[in-house]
């Protein structure tokens, strides 16, 4: 179960300091003055990679999700230890581009790509993940005219969801990828056309934590590949089952067991072995390599007491981390882990509110929560803000200065 005290064991303690890859928050704070800022340790982040390395079986590829956290640095120790890069824009392309990363093992997914992606996409060679019949012609129109060969697979919208995701990506009507049963069609028309035609790619959700759950959308994943593959102009390169392994958050979140899952690819690969011959299964993960490496630090600027109420005002909020704040998809707005970085361990606790410098109610890091008692120039920390914090963020609301970003 998700709590204070495991996070805080996630990384080191050193004089009541918490440090991220080897330094303290309080040395981290002074390289950047205590702006508010991102750390990324890029030890948890390879240990992450090497423990899904243990319980996935070896034959599965492993992609990093670009969109869970792009800065550059990120990516290029990602790219060093895993086998792919998705990416979700022409953005993220150059990030991917950048590194050691090769082309064909880079893909493209959006369901609003631009004739500029699109052929940015197709001169560096990346897989482009198709996500509509109109996409398709266009690619081909592309084709004609440059006379190269566009790499391209066919993102389904399968008629299943992931069961208890946090957010679903398929059935029923949806903005992602090509209803599964004009597959079959499109594969038709694809065949017409001057484009290679790669795989398929088929997401169903993310922020699973229930391992049950996830082998259950594999399983039909995999069914819905055998079928559509019957349809395709030749085999598929590779089937990208996309990922959904959540992250705990919240007080009773508990860590997903990778033990079940790893069990039910190994079974899925060998009831497959004859049925999809010589295709790669890629997994695709985000969140599950990053969030919990990385933490969020802003720096407490006041300290006042209204009615009784504690409130601890920061340099940092909302504008800098939405989802901690609540605004990123929850609905009913539950506290990140947080702690005061530069006292851990204190004995004198207080119940007291987390606040930033925005003239709205929204702007709320840590709502009513036992923290160590603080004051003006102590440090605030975030866990769990590795993916979808910097960049999903509101930088420019209000004005106030952006957050940095490191990776230590």
């Amino acid at each position: 179960m998700l709590d204070l005290h495991t996070k805080i064991e996630d990384f080191t303690v050193e004089d009541g300091c918490l440090t991220v890859g080897g330094r303290t928050v309080t040395e981290l704070a002074e390289t950047v003055e205590y702006a508010p800022f991102y750390a990324y340790d890029s030890g948890l982040i390879v240990k992450r990679v090497e423990k899904l390395r243990k319980f996935i079986p070896p034959q599965i590829k492993l992609h990093y999700a670009i969109k869970a956290n792009p800065m550059p640095d990120v990516v290029r120790l990602l790219a060093d230890n895993v086998d792919g890069l998705d990416v979700a824009s022409a953005g993220e392309m150059h990030v991917a581009l950048s590194t050691s990363c090769p082309p064909p093992e880079i893909s493209m997914a959006g369901p609003g790509k631009s004739d500029q992606d699109l052929s940015e996409a197709v001169s560096a060679g990346i897989t482009i993940n198709a996500e509509s019949e109109g996409e398709i012609e266009r690619l081909a129109e592309i084709a004609e005219q440059t006379g190269q060969t566009p790499r391209v697979a066919i993102r389904v919208n399968p008629d299943f969801e992931l069961k208890t995701a946090g957010m679903k990506m398929s059935g029923g009507p949806k903005q992602f990828g090509i209803d599964a049963e004009e597959v079959p069609r499109v594969l038709r028309r694809l065949a017409e056309t001057n484009l290679e035609y790669c795989g398929f790619h088929i997401y169903s959700g993310s922020q699973n934590l229930r391992a049950e759950a996830i082998c259950d959308s594999q399983r039909k994943t995999l069914d819905l590949a055998v079928k559509l593959a019957e349809y395709a102009p030749a085999p598929p390169q590779f089937v990208n089952i996309g990922g959904g392994f959540g992250v705990p958050y919240f007080p009773g979140d508990e860590p997903l067991d990778l033990g079940p899952i790893g069990e039910c690819l190994q079974q899925l690969l060998t009831q497959r072995d004859s049925e999809l011959p010589g295709t790669d299964i890629v997994l695709e993960l985000g969140r599950y390599m990053v969030a919990e490496a990385g933490i969020y630090v802003c720096t407490i600027v006041d300290r006042k007491i209204s009615r009784g109420h504690v409130f601890l005002v920061t340099n940092g909020g909302l504008h800098h981390h939405l989802a901690a704040s609540g605004n990123f998809g929850q609905i009913i707005r539950k506290n990140y882990p947080v702690a005061i970085g530069n006292r851990i361990g204190s004995s004198e606790m207080e119940v007291a509110s987390v606040v930033g410098p925005l003239c709205t109610p929204l702007d709320l890091l840590a709502d009513k929560m036992e923290l160590a008692r603080a004051e003006r120039g102590d440090l605030v920390v975030v866990f769990q803000s590795g993916a979808y914090g910097f960049t999903a963020s509101p930088h420019l609301f209000l004005g106030h200065p952006s957050p940095t970003e490191m990776l230590v």
